[in-house]
């Protein structure tokens, strides 16, 4: 199962220049990196990118981070995937841009 992380552009650029992530500020904050499931990943988009141009959405297998990944309550009573290690920029599976097109994110059709 493919789970998906949203970055802003300089975070992208900072995980491709070093080959890992301690994540964004909030996931800093939070002591995880904040993942979603295709399902949940326009929700995330529209509550935490409002209006963000720029985004890179990257795809990450869930099964290869192993037991630093877990499944947690959070927004509306949900599980989603939180990232208990540093990501490495091989751990991501893909990644496409997320356009903003009359203010909503465009997801790619690959996403499962």
């Amino acid at each position: 199962m493919l789970i998906y992380k949203i970055f802003r552009a300089a975070e992208w650029q900072a995980l491709e220049a070093a080959g890992e992530t301690e994540g964004a500020p909030v996931d800093l904050a939070d002591g995880f990196i904040h993942f979603s499931t295709a399902t949940q990943a326009a929700e995330t988009a529209a509550k935490h990118f409002a209006g963000a141009e720029g985004l890179i959405l990257a795809a990450v297998e869930a099964d290869a981070l192993g037991d630093a990944l877990k499944w947690e309550v959070s927004r509306g009573g949900a599980d989603f995937p939180h990232l208990y290690r540093k990501l490495a920029l091989s751990d991501v599976a893909w990644h496409a841009p997320l356009p903003l097109v009359d203010g909503a994110h465009v997801f790619p059709e690959a996403m499962e």
